[in-house]
């Protein structure tokens, strides 16, 4: 009996053995990988399909009442919908949430959130409604006091957005800049006022103050171009570079220009007078010294000093971190399509 089990001892016999053991267990854990791989795609894609078409109100309140997610989730749900101008569902879920929410500084921060959001989507009204209860139950919140001036600036209640800086300045904050702001945009905009007690008085706020120059001299430009000249620091041309180009000749100060390094290089790459050869400015060098009929000219964009964000017209608060007064000019050569068109005109005449 024992010769007849004897291939049993053998080594050989042994090793082939533990092989196949090897092979049977390696064989079963990778298809039982594969089964349970297989199924959890299924579950991933059973789960995908209620996305595959964005659930409802009503979908997405039952979704948050169930709590199978967190609030925490659901807040960077919510942001997502934002960042992706899918307002309306965000506002949905911070509504939903604020409505199960329990404890008081946790609804604080979503009712702020509920605000930024009908703020961004346009609904002004209502961002003012949430913004003014959270002020009512916490009064020392400067976020909401911010966007709440924000809001009646947007609505054109300026009176509104001054008295809003009060508590803001008992916060500690500095408002100067903002309350001189909101008295220009509230000077320029009233229908009511005469044109030329209007332009002494945005003079009188430039001179006290000496702030807020593209804002004052983009008006004082488009309606009075001498009183501008003979209110100008020469020092800040550079500054409102662009409102200086668009001037039509007839509306030049040659004397001011002939006492100003930078206005000359200017207007010498405009082609309106010929004081310099060169300029430190690149675009500025570069157009001076092309030939009169090229067909170049100086395109500008606005970066914000602040967040950076770069925008291609010019603005007095920047849309993205609401700073007032940060547009720092950008300059690029770029083809003048007008004189262009100009020359194609002459050529068949």
């Amino acid at each position: 009996m024992g010769s007849f089990f004897i291939e049993f001892r053998d080594p050989l016999f042994s090793i082939i053995v533990l092989f196949a053991i090897i092979f049977t267990v390696s064989f079963f854990s990778y298809w039982w990988g594969r089964y349970r791989a297989k199924d959890n795609y299924r579950y991933l894609d059973r789960f995908l399909e209620q996305f595959h078409t964005l659930p409802g109100e009503d979908d997405l309140k039952q979704l948050i009442r169930q709590g199978e997610l967190s609030h925490k989730s659901w807040l960077l749900l919510a942001d997502a919908y934002t960042k992706n101008g899918d307002y309306e569902k965000a506002i949905d879920i911070y509504s939903e949430l604020l409505r199960l929410e329990e404890t008081k500084e946790n609804a604080r921060d979503i009712m702020f959130l509920l605000g930024k959001t009908y703020f961004k989507a346009g609904f002004l009204g209502r961002s003012r409604d949430v913004f003014l209860e959270i002020l009512k139950k916490n009064p020392r919140t400067p976020q909401a006091l911010h966007y709440l001036l924000l809001v009646y600036e947007y609505m054109r209640d300026y009176n509104a957005a001054l008295e809003v800086l009060e508590p803001l300045d008992e916060l500690g904050e500095d408002v100067s800049k903002e309350a001189l702001y909101l008295k220009l945009l509230a000077l320029l905009q009233a229908p009511d006022i005469d044109d030329e007690i209007r332009k002494q008085e945005v003079v009188f706020l430039y001179k006290e103050h000496k702030q807020l120059e593209r804002m004052v001299f983009e008006y004082l430009f488009r309606v009075d171009p001498a009183l501008a000249w003979k209110n100008l620091d020469v020092e800040k041309a550079p500054h409102i570079a662009d409102i200086l180009w668009q001037l039509d000749k007839k509306d030049l100060n040659f004397d001011i220009i002939a006492k100003s390094k930078f206005l000359q290089e200017l207007y010498t790459a405009k082609g309106y007078v010929d004081m310099v050869q060169s300029s430190k400015q690149f675009e500025l060098d570069i157009l001076i010294k092309l030939p009169r009929d090229a067909a170049a000219t100086i395109g500008f964009e606005y970066l914000c000093e602040h967040c950076k964000v770069v925008f291609p017209f010019g603005f007095h608060r920047c849309s993205s971190c609401h700073r007032i007064d940060t547009a720092v000019l950008e300059y690029n050569l770029v083809r003048d399509y007008q004189k262009e068109m100009g020359e194609a005109r002459d050529s068949f005449l």
